[in-house]
Formats: C-alpha cells, structure tokens, sequence
C-alpha cells in the first residue's frame, strides 16, 4: 500500500504545475458531480414507486435517462472537439443568424467559443445536474418524471465526454491509463458517499431534503468547472495548433467512426455491460424489498464503490505495461460472477461479496477501455470517438431499465438477474474473439500476449 501512495505522489509531481492544477481542479468538480447523480441511485426508484407506480413504470422512468444520453452524446462529443463556433456553423440556417450567433457567444465567453471546448461541455454536465433533482421534487406525474429524467441522462453525456477527453489531453501518454485511473476515482468515491448519504437521507429526513442535497452537489460542481483552464494562448499553444489543424484533416468522420472495427467491440462491451448496470441500479432496490431482505441497497453501492477505488490504483498503471487486453478481460470475468451471486442471493454475505466483485469489474473496466479507445484515435477526434463509443453503454442502460423489465420482469427478479449474467458472457466471448484484428491476435491480446494492433502510432 506504501508503494501504491509513493508511485502515486510520484506520478503527480511528474506534472507541469498548470497540469497539476486542472487535474485537481478537475477531480474535486467530478467528485461533487458524481455524488450529486449516486445519492439517487438507491433512492429515486422507491421515491417513483411510493408516488404510486408500478415496478414496470419505475422501469420506464429510469431508463429515460438513457434517452437523454444517446440525444445529446454525439452533438456534444462533436461541440467538445470542433468549439462552439464551427458547431454553430454547421448548422443548416441562414448565415446573417450564424455569424450573430457566434460574434454574440464570443461576447461573453471570449476567444473560448473559436476553441475546441471540453470546460464549456463539463459545465453543461454540471447544470443540468444541479436542475434535474428539483425537476423530481416539483413534477410528480409519470410523464413529467420522463422528461425530466431524460433531461437529467445529459448530465452524464455531457460531464463524462467533457471530462474524459480533458484528462487525456492532460496526460502524457506514457501514463495515460495510469492518469485516467486515478482521475476516475472520483466515481467510486462518489459512489461510496452519495449511495449512502442517500439512503441516511430518506430513511432519516424526506425527498425534499434528499433532491435539495443532490442540487447543491451540482451547484459545486457547476462552481468548480468554471474555474478549469483549458486553453493556453502561448507560442508552444500555436505550435501545437498547427499540428493539431494537419492531425485533423486524417480525422474520420462520424460513420466512418461507426463502422471502425477498432471501435465497434469495445462499444458492443460497452453496450452489454451496460445494460447488466442499467436492470442493476433499477431493479436491485425492487428486487431487495421482493425477497424481503433486511439490506441497506446503499452499503451495495458503497462496497461496490470501495473496490471500484482500491482496483484502480492497481489497474490502470499495470495497463500501461502489461496492456488493456488482459485487464479488461479479467473485469468481464468479475461481472460475470457477481451478476450469477445476486441470482441467487439470500443473505448480505452474498450480496456484499457481489458488490465486491461489480465494483472490482467496474473499476477496471471502465477506465481502461477509455484508454483503449484514447490509443486508438488522434487528440482531434477524441471528443466524438468518446461520444459514440460512450453511446455503447448508454443504449445498455435503456434496454437494462424498460426493456428488459417489459420482457422479463413478470419471470421474476431471479431470472432477471440472471440474463445479465449472460450479457457478460458474451461480452467475454466478443472481446476475446474480435478485440484485435483477427481471432488469434484478439485472443492473445485478450490475455496479454500481444499488442494492440489496432492503436495509433
């Protein structure tokens, strides 16, 4: 463990002092986000059931969240690489509108509107999370709780394309999957606070205390994001311009992306085990309350959280020398067993060693394929890259919640839980099978014999 800290510390004073300072910046604004979006995760389903609905229609409700992202998530992939300007050029009205617009949002945002724009996305990410948990409290009818959670799934779009893409501009690629793992701490770490302060909150206070925590979380996110500085305006910065121009004319555009085999498995990964999360954090409070056992949902999130934390001090650094391939395998593997323990879960014991092994799977999951895909695309395709991939796990999370609830919800929880150990199954199978550029090179990959073939160089 002093080891772990030593490399940690080390790492971080490798960096330039402006670095350092957006990466802090940076990971306090994230951890505020992701506590504001978590304290909700074992809350909002029963504050929709207690409001009168069914368990289908608290299907229905979270997964509009999904619909949110997959709006919003290419549009805002596109506006965090090309800037608010070029974005606003391309679109299809009369130029005398498009020229007011941009000189208008130069006005009061500067040169930042002719940039590439990660800060201005993570603070729209930040907004929206700091209206959505007011939205549940004062629109109560099943309709409005769609849109409104639909509203609140661009949070996530927007804050996680913003986020990931700018600590993978901050971070020399070397140490690439190091950085992103310990940057993305600020998950599990949330997810260790907010699950529980949540579930404190409505089982000691009321929903409105609970939506008012949540908001005000968002507010310090919101506050922490505008102090980010992303551009640096110097002559090392219009060197760098000049490449990034050249890099960006070799850049795919978004069916190329789509249809790129180097991309389409780790967002067809993406896509299942998202869907494991979405029927997870939809059903598991339902499914606690149906077999009658005595179990805070929240202690789940909060073990599944501090596994996600210690994993990625490990995993992230071991990718960096050891590979992707292998890691991302062994996360699968975790998935695999914990979603095949909740099954047939009778007791806490079960139910927390699954935790365990989700958020063992989630901590390393996640953030090495962020890196896989960061290896695999230019700095100026990043944000879209992200966006599309990214999308993979949004669709998930929708066929996790309605879909799959609408199809097999009246064949109980059990067997509910028990497709989603299949989804991982084949996710196992598709990465192992279709991770590299052919199936001996994917599957020695895969188990960390061979490179990435398919990174750029």
């Amino acid at each position: 463990m002093v080891f772990i800290i030593v490399n940690f510390l080390k790492t971080f004073q490798s960096l330039e002092k402006s670095k350092l300072i957006n990466l802090l910046i940076l990971f306090f604004c994230a951890l505020f986000f992701w506590t504001s979006i978590t304290c909700l995760l074992p809350t909002l389903p029963a504050y929709i059931q207690d409001i009168g609905a069914t368990a289908k229609q608290v299907g229905y409700v979270m997964g509009c969240f999904a619909i949110g992202l997959l709006l919003s998530r290419v549009w805002l992939g596109k506006l965090a690489d090309e800037g608010l300007s070029q974005l606003i050029r391309g679109v299809n009205i009369n130029s005398a509108i498009i020229n007011f617009s941009v000189r208008f949002f130069r006005r009061f945002i500067g040169k930042l509107v002719d940039y590439p724009s990660r800060k201005v996305v993570i603070i729209i990410g930040t907004l929206v999370a700091t209206f959505a948990p007011i939205g549940y409290f004062l629109l109560n009818s099943l309709p409005e709780l769609m849109v409104i959670r639909a509203f609140h799934g661009v949070s996530i779009a927007a804050f996680t394309t913003g986020y990931s893409a700018l600590v993978v501009d901050l971070s020399p690629q070397k140490q690439r999957g190091e950085l992103i793992g310990y940057m993305s701490l600020a998950v599990p770490i949330g997810m260790a606070f907010g699950p529980a302060v949540g579930g404190f909150l409505q089982e000691y206070t009321n929903y409105g205390i609970l939506f008012s925590v949540s908001a005000s979380c968002g507010v310090l996110a919101f506050i922490l994001a505008t102090q980010i500085r992303e551009f640096d305006f110097s002559q090392n910065h219009k060197r760098d311009s000049i490449r990034l121009k050249r890099d960006k004319q070799k850049d795919r555009t978004f069916k190329q992306i789509i249809s790129n085999a180097s991309f389409l498995v780790p967002s067809l990964i993406l896509l299942l085990i998202g869907s494991l999360f979405g029927t997870l954090v939809t059903f598991l409070p339902l499914y606690l309350r149906y077999i009658g056992l005595d179990f805070n949902v929240g202690y789940f999130y909060t073990v599944a959280a501090i596994a996600s934390f210690v994993v990625r001090f490990i995993s992230g650094q071991a990718s960096d020398r050891y590979g992707r391939g292998i890691f991302i395998s062994i996360s699968i593997v975790c998935y695999i067993f914990s979603m095949s323990l909740l099954t047939f879960a009778h007791n806490s014991n079960i139910l927390l060693l699954s935790a365990l092994l989700e958020g063992t799977g989630a901590g390393m999951l996640v953030p090495i394929i962020l890196a896989l895909i960061s290896d695999r695309c230019s700095a100026t395709e990043r944000g879209k890259v992200f966006a599309i991939c990214v999308s993979g796990f949004d669709v998930g999370v929708a066929l996790g919640g309605p879909v799959l609830g609408s199809l097999l919800l009246d064949l109980g929880y059990r067997f509910l839980f028990a497709v989603t150990a299949i989804f991982a199954i084949i996710a196992l199978i598709v990465f192992m099978g279709f991770s590299n550029k052919d199936i001996p090179n994917s599957w020695r990959f895969a188990l960390g014999y061979v490179e990435d073939l398919y990174a750029v160089k």
